[in-house]
């Protein structure tokens, strides 16, 4: 067995002072107990404040290397999202295997310091510029898991099914070549990576990501989930004004009014940015027990809008979060742009508080439960037959200095840094030790060389 002393942790019954977490190789916790003799715990990490970590529901790995490139206005003055599109497609156009492979590690080793234990990579760019099929038709995936290899991550890997420009079903772009599958070949893809990723730990799993209403046809949709089974389906839905319009044009419904009408809805069905939804939608899918896929700090950078968070999550929505671009990768910071929308939007003040409990207690609990549903893993708690994925604080940080109970969480999300996180475990792997990634100057090496590489890629 393995062990974690904390001086203070959170429990699925609430906060505990003087607890030992105990857990086998396969990283599963055994027991969870109060200590008060220091001998029971002789060889174990010693550790200040013990939470639950939550997976990183959305990511798109390569485009971390984008991260500050894209800042300036271009000749058209209402730049936006899709201007924005376009420069993505140009940069990944340069990108290598080699390339994905170090930029993954790079963004996972990030994702682990700032408190994630798993990483859901919502993964398009399958092929060769121009569209060109590797031989191994999961040579990119397998990049991707390359990386977690080495950095001890969890992964919920989501190939994506990419095959139409838009609801017309219009060919794909020059940009988008790189993503584009019929379904078959899809299939074809997702197969192979279900078979390479059995040599990563048995946390790590595959799930199914048809990318959009906009990019796959509506009839495969009943396909997707039949290929998910019972592991997670993640699809975009409802981010630009532009989307929303270009949907309702070719389907005579919204977004969230065409899943709702179409999609077997529930718990493993994860919908991501959800930016653009009317009341009616934000009840009706929040009720469905869909998860919402948010990503507040890459909404605000592309504009996207803002999440109606508080009618969901009156209406018993789930949510959970995720680092999308990987412009920046906070797990604090991710939430209280989330919270801080709300404020700005309806002019309040702890908008996601409830009567129960305070503004960060809610959303921990929120993201680890909607995010265990929506990576498909068995964590979200530090209870017995959980996965060990836990973050520890430095209780004698400066911004933690005489706080108890959940106090410590909203100093954690509103005053507190990432600096604030010293250890993390995945799937009981010690991954984080004292601030830094066990890897972390390795990576930051090869990480620099493909920089420089890359060059002025945009």
């Amino acid at each position: 067995m393995r062990q974690i002393r904390a001086s203070t942790a959170l429990l699925e019954t609430g906060w505990q002072d003087d607890v030992l977490v105990s857990f086998d190789e396969s990283g599963v916790i055994a027991a969870v107990e109060q200590i008060n003799d220091d001998s029971a715990a002789e060889g174990a990490v010693r550790v200040g404040i013990l939470l639950a970590s939550p997976p990183n529901v959305h990511s798109h790995a390569f485009q971390r290397a984008m991260a500050g490139l894209t800042e300036r206005r271009g000749p058209n003055s209402s730049d936006s999202f899709w201007t924005w599109r376009q420069l993505m497609f140009r940069f990944l156009d340069r990108l290598t295997p080699e390339h994905v492979e170090t930029i993954a590690a790079f963004v996972q080793m990030e994702m682990l310091e700032a408190g994630y234990a798993t990483n859901v990579e919502f993964h398009y760019l399958h092929h060769q510029p121009g569209g060109i099929r590797y031989a191994n038709l999961a040579e990119m995936s397998e990049r991707i898991m390359a990386a977690t290899a080495r950095t001890g991550i969890g992964l919920t890997l989501l190939p994506v099914h990419y095959q139409h420009g838009g609801c017309d079903k219009r060919s794909l772009g020059p940009g988008q070549i790189r993503f584009g599958n019929n379904f078959d070949a899809f299939e074809k893809l997702h197969a192979a990576a279900a078979s390479s990723l059995k040599a990563l730990p048995g946390d790590c799993t595959i799930g199914v990501a048809p990318h959009s209403l906009r990019a796959v046809a509506l009839d495969d949709l009943k396909r997707h989930r039949e290929m998910a089974g019972e592991n997670p389906l993640h699809m975009h839905l409802a981010e630009q004004i532009a989307e929303v319009e270009e949907v309702h044009a070719h389907h005579g419904k919204r977004p969230v009014e065409l899943v709702l009408d179409q999609m077997d809805l529930g718990g493993t069905n994860c919908f991501i940015h959800c930016t653009q939804m009317l009341p009616h939608e934000t009840y009706g899918l929040a009720r469905s027990g869909a998860i919402a896929g948010l990503c507040p700090i890459t909404e605000a950078s592309l504009g996207d809008g803002i999440f109606d968070g508080v009618r969901w999550m009156d209406a018993g929505g789930r949510i959970a979060v995720g680092s999308d671009s990987n412009i920046r990768i906070s797990l604090n910071e991710e939430l209280r742009t989330l919270d801080h929308s709300q404020r700005l939007r309806d002019h309040s003040r702890a908008a996601l508080a409830s009567i129960e409990k305070s503004t960060g207690r809610r959303l921990h609990d929120a993201i680890n439960l909607g995010g265990s549903i929506a990576a498909g893993r068995n964590c979200g708690a530090i209870a017995p037959g959980k996965l060990a994925d836990l973050v520890a604080l430095d209780d004698k940080a400066v911004d933690l200095e005489g706080r108890k109970g959940d106090a410590i969480l909203d100093c954690f999300i509103f005053a507190g840094k990432d600096a604030l996180v010293t250890d993390v475990w995945s799937a009981g792997r010690h991954v984080v030790a004292e601030g830094a990634h066990r890897e972390r100057q390795a990576i930051v090496s090869a990480y620099r060389s493909t920089m420089r590489e890359l060059g002025d890629a945009i």
